[in-house]
């Protein structure tokens, strides 16, 4: 994994915000080396393990509901660089035409997807995209462009490096589409009250940058998706004041 010379960094990201963590990378370029021979050999492994599963999630999706396999959307990766990103199609055909987030109960999405979203295996195929390069399996999960226009200064320091599967974020967020609930605008509330605290995290993650707390949060998504429930400062003090938004609205 290359971290490049500052000079060559495109230039909205040339900010004193984001040179601080550039400096903490800077001086890890061995780890960010092993960081990606990591993602290989386990995403190669992950592969041989799953490919019986991706087979009968094929199978699955195919006859729930007309279209692809996969879903493809542009997300946005290492210094802003776009791609597509590999998931498992949980929604109906042209879904993304509407809100860019999802609802708990959200219509799009299909009766086998439901299941494969319960059990987080259409992340799985993001596989391809680490073998790739385009993702690592640790780090910020990718945005659309549309939610990336909305970063702060030091937000953008994320895309320092490559975009993650999952992350500390992920995992204190599982449940973020309970936060959009009701929600009028759902991209607007998502930008303003979710945006901000998976940002926290993913900010934390550059300053504690290291394997071993690559393979921690690893093992701590494997017990978030059995079912094991993690709350971070940040993620709870906004579940918190949604709830009690929400108290407040139904006593008016």
């Amino acid at each position: 994994m290359k971290l490049v010379k500052w000079e060559k960094i495109p230039e909205n990201m040339r900010t004193e915000e984001v040179r601080k963590y550039y400096d903490i990378l800077r001086k890890r370029r061995v780890s960010l080396f092993f960081k990606r021979v990591f993602d290989l050999v386990a995403s190669l492994l992950m592969l041989l393990l799953l490919s019986p599963v991706f087979l009968i999630l094929a199978v699955a999706i195919k006859i729930d509901s007309p279209g692809p396999v996969f879903y493809r959307q542009e997300r946005i990766t290492q210094y802003g660089k776009k791609f597509r990103i590999h998931k498992f199609r949980t929604m109906v055909q042209n879904a993304d035409k509407g809100s860019q987030v999802t609802v708990n109960h959200d219509a799009r999405v299909t009766r086998v997807g439901r299941a494969i979203r319960a059990c987080r295996l259409d992340e799985t195929a993001q596989l391809f995209d680490v073998i790739r390069g385009t993702l690592t399996l640790v780090g910020t999960r990718p945005e659309s462009p549309h939610f990336v226009e909305a970063y702060t200064d030091e937000m953008m320091a994320t895309l320092l490096l490559p975009a993650g599967v999952t992350s500390l974020a992920s995992i204190y967020y599982k449940d973020e589409a309970k936060l959009l609930d009701g929600a009028e605008d759902t991209d607007k509330v998502y930008i303003e009250k979710i945006l901000p605290g998976k940002m926290y995290y993913n900010l934390m993650s550059i300053q504690n940058f290291g394997l071993w707390n690559d393979v921690r949060t690893m093992v701590m998504t494997v017990f978030a998706v059995l079912g094991k429930k993690y709350e971070g400062d940040y993620a709870e003090a906004t579940l918190k004041e949604e709830n009690e938004q929400m108290q407040e609205k139904s006593t008016i």
